[in-house]
């Protein structure tokens, strides 16, 4: 009988989930406020980390940058100092059109910048540490870093797909590790876990990448059910999976001709202001554009034969080959240069 009551409770609430997403679809929630809070982003040098550090700036959170490479990553937080000087000046304006008279006010706001190989287990401890005695307790973690090999299978070397893991799947696990602690400590914090549509369904050519993210998204998923489990409801998760975006990262990547108009590369503002929307709303995923949900959905119930024969009519079955034919002759030609 017990069971029974059980099952009744459980249908209830999983049709009240359904009412309260469609709400959502009707009535914007309102966005969360970061000001003031840590917010550390991976691969914050550029696309769409660098993105993602602007858009938190204006919202006046206090930015931690990491990036393996030192000048794009301050160049990223010259952008966001610059952000931060433009909200002083325009307080200040403010006030004096208020009747105040006071100097142009302390602005508490900073940016930290460290140079961090995220593929690196003990390069993130170390460096995690000197974040806690430097800033602070992170309350926001944005893992954003990744990289691409960009070869087929037989003619990778297996350097790169190690890399490929380690970067785009395994430093989830050394930052999480790294920063959790303390949110589950105070029962507040937002870890968000940027992925990619190739995390949900695959294509030909790119077998490591596609590992990683699938990687990225199940670590993401069990955290977040972890979290439900300890009743740790002030820590929120949000997975990002964007379809292709246009950062240079898949240069060559194309689709069928007469379907790339409807399905054209995502601009990475849009991406980003996509996510940063599903991130202050507390929204545990987002896909970007909308028709990746009704793909993934398509993949898990049709015979997979079914979806050989879509991602042919699409082209999207071998739309990595010419991305990755750019990349070897680039790299050819890179040897042939450097007389190797």
């Amino acid at each position: 009988m017990n069971i029974l009551l059980e099952l009744f409770v459980v249908t209830f609430r999983v049709l009240w989930a359904f009412v309260l997403a469609a709400a959502k679809w009707l009535v914007r929630p309102k966005e969360k406020s970061v000001a003031g809070q840590v917010c550390l982003i991976t691969g914050a040098g550029s696309g769409l980390g660098r993105l993602f550090a602007l858009e938190f700036a204006r919202r006046r959170a206090l930015l931690v940058l990491w990036d393996i490479n030192t000048q794009s990553n301050e160049e990223t937080a010259g952008m966001v100092r610059h952000i931060y000087r433009e909200m002083a000046e325009a307080a200040a304006t403010s006030r004096a059109g208020d009747g105040e008279k006071d100097a142009l006010p302390h602005c508490d706001l900073q940016v930290y910048t460290y140079t961090c190989d995220v593929g690196k287990r003990e390069n993130v401890y170390s460096t995690a540490e000197r974040v806690r005695k430097e800033v602070g307790e992170v309350s926001v973690l944005v893992n954003n870093a990744g990289v691409v090999s960009g070869h087929h299978l037989l003619e990778c070397p297996d350097e790169l797909i190690e890399r490929t893991m380690m970067v785009n799947c395994h430093a989830h696990f050394w930052t999480t590790k790294a920063f959790l602690p303390k949110m589950l400590e105070m029962n507040h914090g937002h870890i968000v876990t940027v992925a990619s549509s190739l995390g949900l369904f695959s294509t030909a050519g790119v077998e490591d990448y596609c590992a990683s993210k699938f990687g990225a998204v199940g670590f993401h998923e069990s955290l977040s059910h972890e979290l439900k489990a300890a009743e740790k409801d002030g820590i929120k998760t949000t997975l990002v999976c964007p379809y292709l975006v246009d950062t240079g990262m898949f240069r060559g990547c194309r689709i069928r001709k007469e379907i790339e108009p409807f399905l054209p590369p995502l601009k990475p503002e849009y991406c980003v202001k996509q996510a940063m929307r599903a991130i202050l709303t507390d929204q545990p995923m987002i896909c970007t554009p909308r028709l990746m949900y009704m793909v993934t959905f398509m993949k898990s119930i049709l015979p997979f034969e079914a979806v050989v024969c879509m991602y042919r009519f699409l082209g999207a079955d071998k739309c990595m080959y010419p991305f990755i034919a750019q990349r070897k002759q680039a790299t050819n030609n890179n040897e042939a240069k450097n007389g190797i």
